[in-house]
């Protein structure tokens, strides 16, 4: 095989300074067997006289400092030779490395378990507002009610009771979702996550204060609570009538219990938070007093009508919704105060005489 590579001539590089090539001076038969790197002992090792003069150069001579440094990779500190047979596949042996790697992956997975139990929570979330409104409409079937609000509700009283006795009225607000079985117990707990088959529900019912009077407006106030569901049911529409536009369009809402039917209108709206113990006053000492805290609530009225004062004037009960809001939280409360249309009747004669 030596044959058919040219080979250098006497008169290049450190053989011509030796004055001829050295391997003709090997004690080893010529061939490709031969290396300076065989190590001592083996038969095929090439054996070079020894020379001491300062001419010699050997033929497998180390690269200058020079040569050496530029080809050399560059190392940073602490580096750590890559094992080229460390068959798990790591780069690197670097401690920090690894645990940069280590760290990555615990955030990828924690990552995907966040996104993971976020989408649980959102579907069940969903599914709870489906339920709910599987519930509401259920309970809808229980009353017919006209298009345009016109006549109150006509409640199916004993089949509704043979779902649960505890119901005592019908609420309806007509050109919006509000049009539910009140429900009363024995606190204002039960029915705040329970639906009226007695099972766990996200809105559960609408119900009327514990310490009220049943059926309701019997009371000088009749206070009736409702949640305010995210996706638009329950009470929500009580909350957006905090918006004028929305509250003048209201003009009229029905209670029906099973012996009275009770045609009313909004008269103001005012909020306030969980810790107003002036909202739950059920009886006054008198009308005067009654109208004297109307009075004092629609100072802090967000909408109101514009005649609200002629219709406080001749007000002798009210039927008050109450619902959260979120703009304080979870403690925020919206309360729509509404008022017999006898007393706007009223309120309207005694201009008209005056």
């Amino acid at each position: 095989m030596a044959a058919h590579f040219k080979q250098p001539g006497d008169d290049r590089g450190a053989h011509a300074r030796l004055g001829g090539n050295p391997r003709t001076r090997l004690n080893t038969r010529r061939g490709g067997e031969e290396s300076y790197h065989a190590p001592e002992g083996n038969p095929h090792a090439a054996s070079v006289p020894h020379r001491h003069d300062a001419t010699y150069i050997p033929v497998v001579s180390e690269p200058s400092d020079q040569r050496r440094g530029h080809n050399r990779r560059r190392r940073d500190h602490g580096f750590v030779e890559t094992d080229p047979y460390d068959l798990s596949g790591r780069r690197s042996r670097d401690p920090r490395k690894r645990v940069g790697r280590v760290v990555s992956v615990l955030l990828f997975v924690v990552g995907i378990a966040l996104i993971a139990v976020a989408a649980g929570m959102w579907i069940h979330n969903q599914w709870q507002y489906h339920e709910q409104d599987r519930i509401n409409e259920e309970l809808a079937t229980y009353a017919d009610v006209s298009d345009n609000g016109s006549t109150p509700p006509q409640v199916d009283w004993e089949a509704l009771k043979a779902v649960n006795d505890e119901v005592v009225g019908w609420l309806q607000i007509p050109g919006t979702a509000v049009n539910f079985p009140v429900y009363q117990a024995s606190d204002n707990e039960k029915y705040l996550h329970t639906s009226a088959e007695g099972n766990y529900s996200l809105g559960g019912q609408v119900f009327m204060d514990y310490e009220n009077a049943a059926p309701g407006m019997v009371d000088a106030q009749t206070i009736v609570y409702g949640h305010h569901l995210r996706n638009g049911a329950m009470f929500k529409p009580v909350s957006d009538m905090a918006n004028q536009e929305m509250f003048d369009s209201v003009s009229t809402v029905w209670y029906v219990t099973e012996e009275a039917t009770y045609e009313l209108e909004p008269l103001l709206l005012y909020e306030t938070d969980a810790n107003d113990t002036n909202v739950r006053r059920f009886s006054f000492e008198s009308v005067d007093e009654l109208r004297s805290y109307l009075t004092e609530l629609l100072g802090r009225a967000v909408t109101s009508r514009s005649d609200a004062a002629d219709l406080i004037a001749n007000a002798s009960n009210v039927l008050t919704l109450c619902t959260c809001n979120y703009d304080n939280g979870d403690s925020g409360r919206t309360l729509l105060v509404c008022v017999p249309k006898s007393a706007a009747a009223s309120a309207d004669a005694a201009t008209t005489s005056e």
